[in-house]
């Protein structure tokens, strides 16, 4: 990226923009705002990688799915710092380390995880005004992410324990009623922590999970399908731990989740 920039292809109009690569110790902080949009297993590193940019006055601004990442960056650097966040995008890293987005999405949800809308929101908010980020403030951002966090759940166990796109399921004599089981799995874990997913919401997500045709997938499937590392542990993981906590059976989720952890331990044993 130091030598070619930041080339993205995309639906929205491609566009190439050179990105000053530093490193933690040249980092000349701290920052108003920092956004932080590691896979989850990178976590520890970034928040190393990111630590100088953050005082006293920082917002931390996360953009990774699920949830468990919360406690981590809170452990670091304090709740008061820390905003939710999700981001609505379907991209992927190409080969020559251009990135392809695969939709037409760009959004980004995020605020105070206490509710409301405060001060700092606000400034973020004009930050992204003019661009082509659909960024307004959340005043129920938790929400917001738990929703979000029950359709990855759902789409990538899916999407990686078949093997397939939301097409390629839905083609399928079973497919479309597995995909709304491992849905209604995730979504009674939501409910069970104060979180189900509002009727639009749920609604919007069921039909983007059964849509026949659909070229959608999580980029979970890619990475195991690539013999990378996945994200497996954070979501599909997580999401079955809170389960387990509210005595909330699913056994499609644990099916999901077992297959990627055979993948994790070969990974690990180096085979």
């Amino acid at each position: 990226m130091a030598d070619q920039g930041l080339a993205v292809e995309s639906p929205l109009g491609d566009f190439r923009v050179p990105v000053k690569v530093t490193t933690a110790d040249a980092i000349a902080g701290p920052y108003d705002l920092v956004l932080l949009t590691a896979k989850h297993y990178d976590i520890e590193a970034a928040i190393a990688a990111v630590r100088p940019a953050v005082g006293p006055e920082t917002a931390v601004l996360p953009l990774l799915n699920g949830l468990v990442h919360l406690d981590t960056l809170d452990r670091a650097f304090g709740p008061g710092r820390v905003l939710g966040g999700v981001a609505y995008v379907g991209a992927v890293l190409l080969p020559d380390g251009h990135i392809r987005h695969i939709n037409r999405l760009s959004g980004i949800a995020f605020g105070e995880r206490g509710g409301g809308v405060s001060e700092r929101a606000r400034e973020i908010e004009r930050l992204f005004a003019g661009t082509p980020v659909s960024a307004p403030v959340n005043d129920n951002i938790l929400q917001e992410m738990w929703e979000k966090f029950v359709m990855i759940s759902a789409m990538a166990g899916m999407n990686c324990l078949m093997r397939g796109t939301i097409g390629e399921i839905t083609a399928t004599e079973d497919g479309e009623a597995l995909m709304r089981a491992a849905l209604a799995e995730c979504q009674a874990v939501a409910a069970a922590a104060g979180f189900a997913p509002r009727p639009q919401a749920r609604d919007r997500v069921t039909a983007m999970l059964t849509e026949r045709g659909s070229v959608n997938s999580a980029s979970m499937r890619q990475d195991l399908e690539a013999g990378r590392r996945t994200e497996a542990a954070a979501i599909l993981g997580d999401m079955r731990r809170r389960a387990e906590t509210f005595g909330v059976e699913t056994p499609l989720l644990r099916a999901a989740y077992c297959h990627l952890q055979v993948h994790e331990n070969r990974l690990k044993a180096g085979r």
